[in-house]
């Protein structure tokens, strides 16, 4: 039988944890026993006065009616975020990767065609768009390859969905950037990608440009890119430039330090659809790529592609990383998202952290928490 809180009973507890996350218990299967032993999730973090908490999620698209409504979910979407929903809401920003538009009709842009026969077209129903407001979103990135399946009717169609919303968004020629006030800090938003109507991740000059425009007007700045190779072979961050096929997608680690060198505060990535390291890089989080979060039947969810992270963290007044926490869900196909009793994505962000980036400066604990290593400054 499934619980739901009362709005009062919700209320109270968001007020009592403030940014801090509520404990939940979560079966956990250790590596080395195949018995299953109950656990308590990481403890609240110590949380420095006057912090921000931001909470980041990758890859999101909720369903598509294109070619026809098959791969759209049963609930119009509404309890795809239901098992996760008090992490999402508990945060001052929570952010997310928008894979795809916001548009009941229209055809496909023509040189988008040759992704029918793959399924790779994303028409999500405008009113989809409540359901991530509902589940506390309010910053989301549009630059990224599927933003543009419907062309410009799409875009135009997405940027009205989200005004309409209250929905802060970036990423886009017509939109590059984002400008927003939380807790009496000016907040600024912009984001990158290979895709065509989208800021490009490649002309690094011209990224210095804008987020240094931005950081003039702006507290923290906040950056995000879709960019790599994707799949089951792109965990790890190759420190150069990344093809998938004969599409170039960008030097990541090159992009993500020349926007920091720039005056960004947080570097959230995503593209390659599997988790990446995170690093501290000027005592500013960078996430490679946060992977899958909530993509329904039209993106794989097989293996590693099915993980889930939620990142959540603490920042200060300069947008210092301060700590944080991994939060470890699933996809799965029919159910939505769930916790993951396995803890995968903490587990693998934390390998691949210390795979590439030993000097990162950060631990990662068992339970997810993500902490300034003592010799850190």
């Amino acid at each position: 039988m499934n619980l739901r809180l009362s709005p009062l009973i919700t209320v109270v507890l968001a007020l009592l944890s403030g940014c801090q996350d509520v404990p939940l218990t979560h079966q956990v299967a250790p590596h080395h026993k195949k018995i299953k032993k109950l656990i308590v999730a990481a403890p609240a973090l110590p949380v420095q006065a006057d912090s921000v908490c931001i909470a980041a999620v990758g890859d999101i698209m909720l369903g598509t009616s294109y070619p026809d409504k098959k791969t759209l979910p049963p609930d119009s979407a509404k309890n795809s975020f239901k098992n996760v929903i008090n992490e999402l809401r508990a945060a001052d920003i929570t952010f997310g990767n928008l894979e795809g538009t916001l548009l009941d009709t229209g055809a496909p842009a023509y040189h988008k065609l040759h992704l029918l026969s793959k399924g790779y077209l994303f028409r999500t129903p405008v009113s989809y768009g409540a359901v991530l407001k509902d589940a506390g979103f309010n910053l989301l990135s549009l630059a990224n390859n599927h933003i543009g399946d419907f062309g410009g009717p799409g875009r135009a169609s997405t940027m009205k969905a989200l005004d309409s919303l209250g929905i802060q968004y970036g990423g886009l020629i017509a939109h590059p950037s984002a400008i927003f006030k939380v807790k009496g800090l000016t907040f600024g938003f912009c984001a990158f990608a290979p895709s065509g109507e989208t800021l490009s991740i490649f002309g690094l000059e011209n990224a210095s440009r804008i987020i240094k425009n931005l950081k003039q007007q702006c507290d923290i700045v906040i950056v995000s890119f879709h960019g790599g190779v994707e799949g089951k072979t792109a965990e790890h961050v190759p420190f150069g430039n990344e093809m998938l096929r004969t599409e170039k997608r960008g030097n990541v680690y090159a992009f993500a330090h020349n926007a920091i060198d720039a005056g960004a505060d947080l570097i959230l990535g995503n593209g390659p659809h599997v988790c990446r390291a995170i690093e501290l890089y000027k005592n500013r989080l960078i996430a490679y790529s946060l992977g899958n979060f909530c993509t329904y039947k039209c993106v794989s969810i097989e293996g590693i592609c099915g993980i889930a992270p939620l990142l959540k963290f603490y920042v200060n007044k300069k947008g210092e990383f301060l700590n944080g926490r991994i939060i470890a869900d699933k996809q799965t196909r029919d159910g939505g998202l769930e916790p993951d009793s396995l803890h995968r994505a903490i587990n693998k962000i934390r390998d691949l952290t210390n795979a590439d980036f030993p000097e990162a400066g950060l631990t990662i604990t068992d339970d997810g928490r993500i902490m300034l290593k003592p010799d850190n400054p």
